[in-house]
């Protein structure tokens, strides 16, 4: 039996030293860059990013010379066979009419043959050609105006990427901090159950002895009682935060996690809202990736206007050929070079009609534009009167705090000196804990509305782009 004891007891100790190990610690900064590295939207942006730089290639492509090789052989199974007139007879009467003429036989009309057309083949039963062929563009609207198109391209599949790194870093801060929030109500919660139960042991000794009511201690005990199941409630929260921030950070959710950091309240004198709007109307990441979007629709309404212009390219090909009945060839080569110009003149008003279909684009990107413009000077308007808010809050709740506190400790004081009551420590606890947690989720709006101003005012901290550019040249 001690034996059986024994191994339970290592087996328990084995088995938390595991889930001990399996239980993940993160700060910001840790949850940050492990969500750069394995959110979806990232390596989607990644792949734009990769998918554009090929596109700029694939361009600049169309500018090189062109090089094709062409190679065939033929057989006939059966020639092919065309009506000619009949080279014997042509012959034949042509001799005898010599003959003739020149009186050497008498004239016999009958020797003539009569003239009628024959099947003939004059192809050679094998072929072979072979042509190799160069071309160079000259001038082409289209292509040059494509090379410059893919690099803005390229330049927006940047920007997106800056946007969803800053969008990831605030979503990751919000989820962190949630958890965060979360996790210290939960230790106030479980500091107000400990004094409680502490409260509740000393009134239930003064109650055995006779120093206090029956009803003092059953209030006690239904305040302990109260408290519990806002405890069970937060742990809950706390995982169901904690589950949140798994999916941010792209982790199983069967990972044990649990986040470290402080509430830092640390206010910085604002510029005006209007220096701020004009900062956010210039580095917006949403704003700008629509500004480049912007010229690349204008650098379409170019590739279609270059249909009207010409084409004009050169070219060189050399050809070798060879035929015979049997397979002793006769061969020949021969070369060319030259020009070719090609421009089309009319096609039904149909390149018309798309220059104004893409000059429709840019105007609808202009209107988006200051549509996310308005929302954005509105956003950072409201951001900027919250911070200002939660500013004056902070600074009331943090005395707060200390009054509460000091009050909670008096109310103790004066209960076991028997001049206080249950109901002033009551009080004084509920009052406590309300100015902790009013003091913890003001510091959690500020930070949030910090972040979130600061990612629409398009400020990202070059660690985590240079993180996410290193994984896209590995």
């Amino acid at each position: 039996m001690k034996k059986s004891t024994h191994i339970l007891t290592v087996l328990m100790i084995f088995f938390s030293s595991v889930l001990t190990a399996q239980n993940k610690i993160f700060t910001l900064d840790d949850a940050i860059y492990t969500a750069l590295e394995n959110n979806r939207d990232i390596r989607i942006a990644m792949m734009e990013i990769e998918k554009a730089d090929a596109a700029v290639s694939e361009a600049f492509g169309y500018a090189l010379p062109n090089l094709d090789l062409s190679a065939n052989f033929a057989h006939f199974i059966q020639k092919p066979m065309t009506p000619f007139p009949d080279f014997m007879a042509m012959l034949t009467n042509a001799t005898y009419n010599t003959l003739f003429d020149e009186g050497l036989l008498p004239r016999d009309d009958n020797k003539f043959l009569p003239m009628d057309t024959k099947l003939q083949s004059f192809a050679l039963t094998n072929s072979f050609e072979a042509t190799a062929q160069v071309t160079q563009i000259l001038f082409n609207s289209a292509v040059f105006r494509g090379i410059g198109a893919s690099q803005i391209y390229l330049n927006l599949s940047k920007e997106q990427m800056k946007g969803t790194v800053a969008k990831t870093v605030l979503s990751v801060k919000q989820a962190f901090y949630g958890v965060l929030l979360t996790q210290n109500l939960l230790e106030i919660f479980e500091a107000s159950l400990a004094n409680a139960e502490e409260n509740l042991r000393l009134v239930q000794s003064m109650y055995k002895q006779g120093l206090v009511s029956e009803y003092d201690a059953l209030q006690v005990e239904v305040q302990v009682e109260n408290l519990r199941p806002q405890v069970m409630e937060l742990r809950n929260t706390l995982q169901g935060a904690k589950d949140g921030l798994k999916i941010v950070l792209g982790l199983n959710q069967m990972e044990d996690i649990s986040v470290e950091g402080e509430f830092n309240f640390d206010p910085k004198i604002l510029p005006t809202p209007g220096d701020l709007i004009g900062e956010a109307l210039e580095s917006n990441f949403d704003i700008n990736t629509l500004k480049i979007k912007r010229q690349i629709d204008e650098e379409f309404i170019a590739i279609d206007r270059s249909e009207y212009w010409p084409t004009i390219a050169a070219f060189g090909s050399f050809n070798y050929a060879g035929s015979s009945d049997n397979w002793d060839f006769q061969t020949y080569n021969s070369s060319l070079v030259g020009l070719t110009f090609s421009m089309n003149l009319f096609q039904g008003t149909r390149t018309a009609r798309k220059v104004e279909q893409s000059t429709i684009s840019v105007m609808q990107t202009d209107e988006q534009i200051n549509q996310l413009s308005d929302y954005v000077s509105s956003q950072v308007r409201g951001k900027v009167l919250q911070l200002k808010k939660v500013e004056a809050q902070v600074a009331a709740v943090t005395r707060n705090v200390e009054l509460a506190q000091k009050a909670y400790n008096i109310s103790l004081t004066r209960y076991k000196e028997g001049t206080g009551t249950q109901l002033e420590i009551k009080n004084a606890d509920i009052e406590l804990r309300t100015a902790k947690t009013n003091k913890l989720q003001s510091v959690y709006e500020y930070i949030i509305a910090k972040s979130e101003l600061d990612n629409m005012l398009g400020n990202l901290d070059d660690k985590y782009l240079s993180f996410v550019q290193k994984r896209i040249e590995n």
